[in-house]
């Protein structure tokens, strides 16, 4: 395989957007690098977060660790000991087992930064505010999530 260049022009070509239903204030542009560049275990990609909106809901990675590294623009960081002023050049690290985080852009501009970590075929992902954890699933060009619940124990003793 050759070394490749990705050109911010053909980034902007391949942005997507996606919104999460677990927060209806998320709205966040991403298109996906290390993929397109050839690589397959980590995961990096840059985002284009637009004024007022959220990146996901509140979440923590039981397994696999995460950062954000901001190229553009004004925002925060939401995490368990409270908000964060993010802006250019500023690097967050969110290690696993559990720092729940979001992004918001409290700015009038994008907040543009790159993200990226572990990829895992198999992640777990808690909503503490939510109270629901999810199993991530990679499938095919996509991520099924399957809510975990409370676990049921249907076999026992007859005589019960």
């Amino acid at each position: 395989m050759k070394a490749k260049v990705l050109r911010y022009e053909e980034m902007l070509g391949h942005r997507r957007s996606y919104t999460q239903r677990l927060n209806p204030g998320s709205l966040v542009r991403i298109a996906g690098l290390s993929r397109r560049a050839g690589l397959s275990r980590i995961g990096v990609s840059m985002a284009w977060l637009p004024p007022g909106k959220e990146s996901f809901a509140y979440h923590a990675h039981r397994y696999e660790e995460e950062w954000v590294f901001v190229v553009k623009g004004k925002g925060v960081a939401i995490v368990e000991e409270g908000e964060l002023a993010l802006g250019p050049g500023d690097f967050m690290a969110f290690p696993a087992p559990g720092v729940p985080h979001l992004l918001r852009n409290d700015g009038e501009e994008d907040l543009v930064y790159l993200m990226g970590g572990e990829n895992a075929p198999l992640e777990v992902i808690d909503y503490p505010k939510l109270g629901k954890s999810y199993l991530l699933l990679s499938e095919e060009r996509k991520t099924a999530f399957y809510e975990l619940v409370d676990p049921k124990y249907p076999f026992g003793p007859a005589d019960e």
